[in-house]
């Protein structure tokens, strides 16, 4: 059961992982939380003294305004929608805010957060890694190039058998609950042998529940991994890829599996992780 949701809202001007956020919450009747951040002006130590505080002044009532605007157009398209919903402006460093948005994530059922925009600069990429290794919870990860709501016509399990990925399937269970079609997908190096098809096991789990799937093994010994889900996913029409999200902190810096980091930054459409 999905009952709340917290969203990072995007300060372009186009938001699509607080419009997602909206949809998830008019597709579970759930509470949604909007956070935009009014990012803290950043000041290079060696010039600290040569910067005039008016234009560190400017700085400061421009990210203020982003955040503004940011909340006005989620309080807009949650009044629309009839939502349950609250607001909130957090005013901090990009390092502080990504801390504050995981620590206050912890309180609800789900995340959902923007794709870093390599237009945009760093700040939606740190609170992003930190949100999926920081919060405990799972984190749906919206494209950039994003349109639309929720579409659960096809989803996408990528199962590896680890920790992650079993945690990822659990969290996803309200989504798989709505969708139309499940399919398994293990990706392996080599051929399995006839008589093995790997994943049946977690068929037979879902099945359990009530949840009818298919179990598709493809064969990638030359292609990176995210490169192969998200070409399947292409092929496939998924509108949700569901997968564990591997890495760990070092030094308050995130270091991502090979597979999390190419998904986050070459995903086309929205991805459900979990860590």
């Amino acid at each position: 059961m999905i009952k709340d949701i917290i969203v990072n809202l995007g300060l372009g001007a186009k938001d699509p992982a607080g419009d997602f956020a909206v949809a998830v919450g008019e597709a579970f009747e759930a509470h949604v939380a909007g956070i935009a951040v009014s990012y803290e002006p950043i000041i290079p130590g060696a010039v600290m003294g040569g910067i005039p505080p008016e234009f560190i002044e400017a700085q400061r009532n421009e990210a203020d305004k982003k955040a503004k605007d940011a909340i006005a157009r989620f309080e807009a398209a949650a009044k629309r929608s009839s939502l349950s919903a609250e607001t909130r402006v957090v005013s901090a460093s990009v390092s502080g805010a990504a801390d504050q948005f995981a620590r206050i994530a912890r309180r609800f059922d789900l995340a959902v957060v923007g794709q870093a925009d390599p237009a945009e600069g760093i700040q939606d990429e740190v609170i992003d890694e930190a949100a999926l290794f920081e919060s405990g919870r799972p984190v749906i990860h919206v494209p950039f190039i994003h349109k639309g709501g929720l579409k659960l016509d096809r989803v996408m399990v990528c199962w590896d058998g680890g920790r992650a990925a079993t945690r990822a399937v659990a969290d996803s269970m309200p989504f798989l609950r709505k969708a139309k079609q499940i399919e398994i997908v293990i990706i392996g190096s080599k051929a399995g042998k006839d008589n093995e098809i790997a994943g049946a096991d977690l068929g037979q789990h879902l099945a359990r529940h009530g949840l009818k799937v298919d179990v598709k093994r493809i064969t990638s010994p030359d292609i990176d991994v995210a490169s192969t889900i998200l070409s399947y996913a292409a092929d496939s029409s998924a509108d949700m890829i569901v997968m564990g999200g591997y890495g760990h902190s070092r030094l308050r810096e995130f270091v991502l599996g090979g597979a999390t980091r190419g998904i986050l930054e070459s995903m086309t459409v929205p991805v459900l992780m979990s860590h």
